[in-house]
């Protein structure tokens, strides 16, 4: 039998009924999925701006301030602890001259097997060290043939006109379109949600390489490593900012089109035009001018075009405007600078210009009255004679290194050997899941507005349907179903079941035709007849009381069907500091607490059910709501590389050793083909001697009499 309709319906437990005049002044529209997740996703946002604001404007020590930001910064890019700055192995492999520029062509290696290559800009005669250009590429491939010559080959004009007027430059390929071919769209279309539970963003990967750029660039002799100076486009505008605030060695940044407000991404929905290296994995909820603010004293331009469709330009002036009240603060309103021009996302030379004078006044003592005597960039050099590498090393990790970036917590991790290391353990793993994976979830207590909107008895079964805010603006239905005529406190038990998209077709199947009335605007399929005489009977055999709860997204708040949509929705969630599934877990727990505010419901022993991911997901939801007595959890993923999608998780933890800390809070029941991939869980049981009720391991689903 299906587990959903043999723990079927029981949320508020047995609940005595309403007066019928209160049931009839109850809406009973259906929720608006749509509607309620834009306009949560608009409160979440203007909290988060709400919050950098004020803390831009309420912080007297900058440079301490900014040291913690940096920190979080280094974490949020999977930087924490800092990787090794291990040998470079810096090697040039070919040289070509042209016009009197010199492009040396380097690679070198960030961590052991990241290979970056990039092409060093000097000039052909140079009479000692000269201020120096870090130039980090955008999504600009260069392609021929099947052959990838890398970014740099794309923005090659931009190294050429540094090396004519005064410069050195160094242009960096980037992970994705390099000649070495990485991944940046993990979460944007290849289905890595993994990525956020490791912590991982290709963001991180970029900053590093710039900053190893920078170590790179300090021994050579053409350099002047007092005056570094970092830009780029799109990406690359993205990558100047991390490194500039990364990195106190650079003195100057000139981000083009690289940077806007939260509001625009999740809001307005600009994240869909973006891949994951534009982003940070936001733990510590920021919103951008944060990161602006870290490069504060030291000068920093803002350039954009006006009618850029993925960099607004309202946001763009939000965070310029934010920025400007911390450089104002600390008397350098001199090193800040907005440039535009007229364009959409494009890589037009005039919008260039700004960013050339800006480099000319901050690293050469220029004047801002200076003018420039070309400001021409022809590209002068064909792909091919940019190219660095003749073959791909056999060690290269770039193409895995979203498998390699950050730690994770060992797949096989061994057991305590005692119950005072395991304490400690379980100690640092609660810990962290609140600072690191559920820092999004509410913090003061809001009134759940817990309401009854339905209550009908047929065939021996008492079944209501009931309502409740999990966040304010987050409403969510519960339904419940129990013997008629047995009180809350009378039952024996009560199951809430967690449903997902599967499992609320099943109520619907099992329930939806017996009491439509329940199910205000749902599309109701065939009954299961078979599934709904089960019911009939458990409810006349047991004193069990069951309860559904589609957490948001499921059932009746449930958003758009489209599959790339729904793929940009999680995505917002991630750049808010949270998860759809983190968001799901707490929807759980208000579940809980929304069935124990019931009268006499918090009597009964209270049991967990869910299937397949939500099954995770209940698990984690049973770790922070007290005396849940049972988890019936039906194949639930064995790794969070399958799910639930958590931030950060995999850095520390992983579903079995999470799974020993519920256990020894609540009787475990798992339902998989994958026992062996359980094996932590049960060598703990048997080490620490738990009754053998304590943990089981099953294959077979359990019918509704077990």
């Amino acid at each position: 039998m299906n587990p959903r309709s043999a723990f079927a319906a029981l949320l508020l437990g047995g609940v005595l009924p309403l007066p019928a005049a209160d049931y009839a002044a109850i809406p009973t529209e259906p929720m608006e999925g749509d509607r309620i997740l834009n306009e949560y996703f608009a409160r979440e946002t203007r909290r988060i701006a709400s919050r950098s604001v004020g803390f831009i404007e309420n912080t007297t020590d900058w440079p301490r301030a900014q040291a913690d930001l940096r920190r979080q910064l280094f974490e949020m890019l999977g930087l924490q602890p800092l990787p090794a700055r291990s040998d470079l192995k810096a090697e040039v492999t070919g040289m070509v001259e042209r016009d009197g520029v010199i492009v040396e062509k380097i690679v070198f290696q960030s961590r052991p097997g990241l290979y970056v290559t990039a092409n060093f800009h000097r000039p052909a005669k140079q009479d000692g060290p000269l201020p120096t250009i870090l130039y980090v590429c955008g999504h600009g491939g260069s392609k021929i043939d099947g052959v990838s010559y890398g970014t740099k080959a794309t923005y090659q004009h931009h190294g050429t006109w540094f090396a004519k007027n005064g410069y050195t430059c160094l242009i960096l390929d980037t992970l994705q379109l390099g000649e070495i071919e990485g991944k940046h769209h993990g979460t944007h279309n290849l289905d890595r949600w993994w990525w956020n539970s490791r912590g991982y963003t290709p963001a991180g990967v970029e900053a590093w390489n710039g900053i190893r750029a920078l170590d790179y660039l300090e021994t050579r002799p053409e350099v002047d490593k007092t005056k570094f100076g970092v830009t780029g486009r799109s990406g690359g505008g993205a990558y100047t900012l991390w490194v500039a605030a990364l990195d106190e060695r650079i003195q100057a940044a000139a981000p083009v089109a690289g940077i806007t407000s939260m509001h625009n991404h999740v809001v307005d929905g600009c994240v869909e035009g973006h891949c994951d290296c534009m982003f940070m994995v936001n733990t510590y909820r920021w919103d951008f001018p944060l990161a602006t603010a870290l490069i504060a004293p030291r000068p920093l331009m803002i350039l954009n075009t006006d009618k850029d469709p993925i960099f607004p330009l309202d946001g763009v002036v939000d965070v310029y405007q934010k920025t400007r009240k911390v450089y104002e603060a600390m008397g350098a309103l001199d090193k800040i600078g907005v440039a535009f021009y007229e364009g959409g996302h494009l890589d037009t030379q005039p919008l260039r210009v700004p960013a050339f004078h800006w480099f000319e006044r901050h690293l050469k003592g220029g004047d801002i009255r200076d003018e420039l005597a070309d400001t021409t960039a022809p590209k002068i050099f064909e792909p091919a004679e940019l190219k660095v590498l003749a073959e791909i090393p056999g060690n290269e990790r770039n193409t895995f290194i979203d498998d390699y970036f950050t730690r994770r917590a060992p797949e096989n991790p061994a057991l305590p050997e005692t119950k005072e290391d395991w304490e400690a353990e379980k100690s640092l793993i609660l810990s962290r899941l609140q600072s690191r994976v559920f820092r999004a979830w509410p913090t003061t207590s809001e009134d759940m507005k817990l309401a009854g909107d339905f209550r009908e008895e047929k065939d021996g079964i008492a079944f209501s349907k009931w309502s409740f805010d999990s966040q304010n603006g987050v409403r969510l239905p519960l339904y419940f179903a129990h013997p008629a005529g047995v009180a809350p406190a009378d039952l024996d038990l009560i199951v809430l079941n967690a449903l997902d998209e599967e499992g609320w077709e099943s109520l619907l199947s099992l329930y939806g035709k017996v009491f439509p009335a329940a199910f205000p605007g749902a599309t109701l399929p065939e009954p299961d007849a078979e599934a709904y005489e089960a019911e009939k009977r458990m409810h006349t055999q047991r004193k069990w009381g069951m309860a559904y709860l589609p957490p948001r997204g499921i059932g009746p708040t449930a958003w758009t069907p489209d599959e790339k949509e729904r793929t940009h929705i999680r995505r917002r969630f991630a750049l808010l500091g949270q998860t759809l599934d983190s968001m799901r877990i707490w929807d759980i727990r208000r579940g809980v607490q929304a069935l124990r505010t019931v009268e006499d419901a918090a009597k009964p022993k209270l049991w967990f059910q869910a299937s397949g991911v939500m099954a995770g997901n209940a698990l984690y939801a049973s770790l922070f709501e007290p005396d849940i007595h049972r988890l019936d959890l039906h194949e639930p993923p064995a790794s969070h590389m399958e799910g639930p999608e958590l931030l950060n998780v995999l850095r520390f933890t992983d579903l079995p050793q999470i799974a020993a800390v519920a256990g020894e809070r609540s009787q475990l029941r798992l339902y998989t083909a994958d026992a062996e991939k359980w094996n932590y869980l049960t060598g703990f049981a048997k080490k620490f001697e738990w009754p053998e009720t304590q943990v089981q391991i099953r294959e077979s689903v359990p019918g509704a009499e077990e």
